[in-house]
């Protein structure tokens, strides 16, 4: 069963809908909590850098957890990390719903990031088992068109509930999606070749403290909390990657560093990284930008966001199916210089620019990231050894997390620190998508991919 190359029909397609459920959650959950940022912050009474630590505790636990569980995947199987992450994100989901205070929500935020995690870390390597090898690339590409459209409702859902009802409310929706994949799942997910090796729990910590800390002290600079601290976590840093390198295993390790060694692999997570960080730096900005600025409610600000995610998913479809067949270092090149170039045209937005302009420009943007999602990700998953999926799916994972961070933390920075931080925050945007264009470009002499 394990080595036949996909699942049969009918099976591959219930293993899609639990994938389709759990991942559209996941994903929306953090677009609605974007849209939402304002709106908490007002309630909490605190900061608009403050409020960002909503968005920060979810990335730095998804962060934190996603490698380690992808490497258990290998051990003891992606369905099984896959349904457990399940279990922990919605009962997360309902913590988050409960809370009331700043406090609770970022510990409710945390678990649901664990929860995340183990959605997430395998989601890819599962799809390498559910579809043919000669469907992977389309495959991928529907996995763009969920998340993209999970995107998509993320903002019109949170403007609607915020309209009626309490944030709250905005957590309660994953609740039964969760319950509804978490029973199909336990039916149809496959099973996959279980490595011999047993889990590495020393080297599990130490990834986690390294990661931990690494993120932490991206945050650190973003919220200007001092240079001796930002000293004293970058040190911790460096000396947490010295003790994993040394501790961690040189056949399958927890942080696959050799997977680096392969260059289309390498150049194709460090296109990932910059293009995360462009396009998280600008969803956390936009809707201060659209309800502070431009003077938006949050359901017409949610709506015109929609634009962005709807063209992401849309194109992430087409450039999937086109990843089979052409260089996804053309693709991804392509589409990020279109992003790079909407992010720009996006300083003229003013208080008089008419809402279809705004949109246009917003798809622009979202045509350009989608043109280089899906391509990417195929590239990110085939250029690996197939025993090693699962190392490779929590590196796609981490470099994207990463990068989201990075650009997360860009805002709070620039917010804390720039009288005009809307425009600054686009502006280093479109230069981080233009450097991962230049990424993409180079990896065209790589066997053409």
């Amino acid at each position: 069963m394990p080595d036949m190359d996909g699942l049969p029909a009918r099976q591959r397609m219930l293993a899609i809908v639990t994938l389709v459920l759990a991942v559209a959650i996941a994903v929306m959950d953090g677009s609605i909590a974007n849209l939402a940022l304002p709106t908490i912050a007002r309630d909490m009474m605190t900061t608009e850098a403050d409020a960002i630590w909503i968005i920060n505790s979810y990335q730095i636990a998804l962060a934190v957890f996603l490698l380690p569980l992808a490497s258990l995947g290998e051990v003891v199987g992606y369905r099984k990390v896959y349904l457990t992450g399940l279990v922990l994100f919605t009962l997360a989901s309902l913590a988050c719903a409960a809370s009331d205070t700043m406090l609770q929500l970022s510990l409710a935020r945390v678990l649901q990031g664990m929860g995340a995690a183990g959605i997430l870390s395998v989601n890819t390597a599962l799809i390498r088992f559910i579809y043919p090898s000669h469907m992977l690339g389309r495959a991928i590409g529907y996995n763009a068109l969920v998340a993209g459209t999970a995107t998509a409702l993320g903002p019109t859902v949170a403007g609607a509930i915020l309209h009626f009802a309490s944030w709250h409310w905005l957590f309660l929706i994953n609740i039964p999606l969760g319950l509804l994949a978490l029973f199909i799942g336990m039916k149809a997910l496959p099973m996959n070749p279980l490595s011999r090796r047993r889990f590495d729990h020393k080297s599990a910590l130490v990834c986690m403290l390294f990661v931990g800390l690494l993120l932490y002290t991206i945050d650190a600079i973003g919220h200007v909390e001092g240079g001796a601290t930002v000293l004293v976590c970058a040190v911790l840093t460096v000396t947490s990657l010295v003790v994993l390198l040394k501790v961690q295993s040189t056949s399958a390790p927890m942080l696959p560093l050799d997977l680096l060694r392969i260059p289309l692999f390498a150049l194709s997570i460090g296109t990932s990284f910059c293009s995360f960080a462009a396009q998280m730096a600008s969803f956390v900005m936009l809707p201060f930008m659209l309800q502070n600025q431009l003077g938006m409610g949050a359901g017409r600000a949610g709506l015109l966001l929609t634009a962005w995610p709807i063209a992401v998913a849309l194109t992430g479809v087409v450039a999937g199916k086109l990843s089979d067949r052409v260089s996804a270092g053309l693709l991804g090149g392509i589409g990020l210089a279109i992003m790079s170039a909407g992010l720009l045209m996006l300083l003229m937005v003013g208080q008089g620019t008419p809402d279809g302009v705004i949109a246009a420009l917003f798809a622009v943007c979202g045509l350009g990231f989608g043109l280089f999602q899906s391509p990417n990700n195929r590239t990110i998953i085939s250029s690996a050894p197939r025993a090693r999926t699962g190392g490779a799916s929590g590196m796609l994972g981490t470099g994207r997390l990463m990068g989201q961070s990075l650009g997360a933390s860009v805002v709070a920075l620039l917010l804390t620190v720039s009288s005009a931080p809307y425009q600054l925050v686009l502006v280093c945007s479109a230069a981080l998508a233009g450097a991962a264009c230049l990424v993409s470009l180079s990896r065209i002499r790589y066997h053409g991919r």
